[in-house]
């Protein structure tokens, strides 16, 4: 029986920390902390050098805890990226996950070696340890500050982030075998590497697909497509480890795929995943906490100081700038990627690896790479914000976007239920405007369930289900936002190719004689952005008009407020308006040619 409690007190003690670790969060969020850090303070208050007094040492449980807790946080991060989003920076990514993290631990290893008195392969095992960026602590920060960065350099930190992990995992185990076997040839690593990273991206691919058939195919249960989709990514994880490939890579790729084709209860799939995630960072840095022993840390306090520090301040940027020299990233740019290199539990996680596998000065690995991963969060965490507006890579700070519902269609995969509460200032509410490509279906006022005709005219505080296609409704949040107040329109904008956004398609017609719809007349030319553009619209996105070309030049409130006129090539440019004085000249000229004529 004394064994059944002690598994009971485990249950409760474990579920307590969890619970105690999630309502810290909002602690964290509103004073700004860096979440994980309270993560790892709670394992360090419950452990044993704490006031809970707990003794934990299982390090192979960490590590498969962590393993999985990796697995998921990369599928998830897949399971976002949309390919459209990081074609353009694939190459720049790619090169700092991979060349980055080896020139990071490069230079990051002289340091250990002079400061920890260790051999070159174990100075350069710190290196690769400490080496990859964290997605989760990045993204996490990011979200926390409220900080939009700037396409390019968001989409670059991603996937940078999300595809780093496989290599320095990759580089730390090829140096644990290196110190434990005592030889190895340069042709042995980039075979072992080619093979991990080949047959990682073969079983990701194939076990994407298959997932996604599994999906379409088969007939679950209402609620089961979330958990299948989780245990489907830690299957793909398991076979390619065990098939010595790189199973981080293959659960990544294969979120990418899932997440980028069409399936049923994609909704409900990302909901879950980020739950589990969530729980799994939480459950990773408590037991991390619980295995660091704070007299341990004593001993290496000032040697792991300096080696954050080079890896900051010198390792870091000098990789960003050299992987990114051949881009075209201004240094601003440079600077903030090499700035917001965060450590997280990744670099704990590897830490792990040499204790379990009994290396000599396993700990010391592990408390150097604890060091780093606490001055980054402390450091780095807390001036995220504050370097990407001083380095001017964060842009305005948008409204918060309507609480969206979305719902699952069965039978079909290319419409969703898409719901959103009505506000009184919403561009839906003022102007009736809705996009081509979705439907209202229904509309809940006083719990009733109408029809839209029934509804007619939706009130404030109605909720609107509409039906869209899945990949478009986000496009919708800004019908359902309160609108900016706008100003009156520049009349000296119609006296050139550039019109105001509140100008209507009628007057834009009696303008420049284009052909216009009779039932878009009404429509300004903002109005018009929003109905026919399937997402936000952005400074340059264009829209055609008859047989001229509508391009946005200048964004308010989330609409366009300044619309440029291209015209055709073939075609004679149309004249604008004449002023007063034209008018005026042109009719003194026809009065002489008269009178001249007499």
């Amino acid at each position: 029986m004394a064994s059944l409690d002690a598994v009971s007190i485990a249950i409760l003690l474990g579920a307590f920390l969890v619970m105690v670790g999630i309502l810290s969060s909002l602690l964290a969020l509103r004073f700004g902390a860096p979440l994980l850090l309270v993560f790892l303070f709670i394992g360090m208050a419950a452990g044993e050098s704490g006031p809970g007094g707990l003794r934990f040492d299982d390090l192979q449980t960490t590590y498969l805890v962590g393993s999985v807790a990796l697995a998921l946080i990369l599928f998830d991060g897949g399971l976002k990226t949309r390919l459209q989003s990081i074609q353009t920076v694939l190459a720049p990514s790619v090169m700092l996950a991979t060349v980055g993290v080896l020139l990071t631990a490069l230079i990051t290893a002289p340091v250990a070696h002079y400061v920890l008195e260790l051999n070159w392969a174990e100075a350069l095992l710190i290196g690769a340890v400490v080496a990859s960026t964290d997605a989760a602590a990045v993204f996490l920060l990011v979200h926390a500050q409220g900080l939009r960065l700037r396409p390019r350099v968001g989409a670059t930190l991603e996937v940078e982030s999300g595809t780093n992990d496989p290599f320095a995992v990759f580089l730390t185990l090829m140096l644990v075998e290196l110190i434990t076997v005592g030889e190895s040839s340069a042709w042995h690593v980039i075979a072992l590497f080619l093979r991990d990273a080949l047959l990682g991206a073969v079983v990701g691919f194939v076990g994407g697909r298959l997932v996604v058939l599994a999906l379409n195919r088969v007939a679950l249960p209402q609620g089961l497509h979330a958990p299948f989709v989780a245990t489907a990514a830690l299957v793909i994880f398991g076979a390619a480890q065990s098939s010595h490939a790189s199973g981080f890579l293959a659960v990544y790729l294969a979120g990418i795929i899932i997440g980028n084709r069409p399936t049923r209860a994609h909704n409900s799939v990302v909901t879950f995943l980020d739950a589990a995630t969530w729980l799994a960072q939480i459950v990773m840095f408590v037991l991390l906490g619980l295995l660091v022993s704070p007299q341990r840390l004593l001993v290496s306090i000032g040697p792991a100081i300096l080696i954050a520090l080079a890896l900051m301040l010198v390792a870091r940027p000098v990789a960003v700038f050299l992987c990114l020299a051949p881009f075209r990233f201004n240094w601003r740019e440079k600077l903030f990627v090499a700035w917001v290199g965060l450590r997280g539990a990744v670099a704990i996680f590897l830490a792990s690896i040499p204790m379990l596998v009994g290396l000599n000065n396993a700990y010391l690995y592990f408390d150097i790479a604890f060091v780093v991963v606490l001055i980054s969060l402390l450091l780095q965490g807390w001036t995220l914000g504050f370097a990407a507006r001083k380095l001017h890579v964060a842009l305005p700070r948008a409204d918060r976007g309507p609480r969206r519902v979305e719902l699952d269609l069965p039978g079909q995969l290319e419409q969703q239920l898409v719901g959103y509460a009505v506000r009184p200032k919403s561009l839906y509410l003022k102007r009736g405007l809705i996009p081509s490509w979705s439907k209202p279906t229904l509309v809940i006022r006083d719990q009733r369930i109408l029809s839209p005709a029934e509804a007619d005219p939706v009130t404030a505080g109605d909720y609107v289900y509409l039906l869209a296609p899945p990949e478009k409704a986000e496009a919708l949040d800004r019908f359902f936002v309160d609108m900016a107040p706008s100003s009156a329109p520049d009349p000296h904008l119609l006296g050139d190719f550039m019109v105001a956004g509140e100008v209507t398609l009628g007057d834009l017609a009696g303008i420049y004689g284009v052909n216009v719809a009779p039932d878009e007349a009404e429509l300004t030319l903002a109005d018009y952005f929003d109905v026919h553009l399937d997402r936000a619209p952005k400074l340059g996105a264009t829209l055609p008009l008859d047989s001229i070309v509508l391009v946005a030049r200048s964004l308010g409130g989330g609409r366009v407020n300044v619309i440029g006129l291209r015209l055709p090539e073939d075609e004679e440019a149309p004249r604008p308006p004449p002023t007063r004085r034209q008018t005026l000249k042109r009719k003194l000229k026809a009065i002489w040619a008269s009178v001249a004529g007499i």
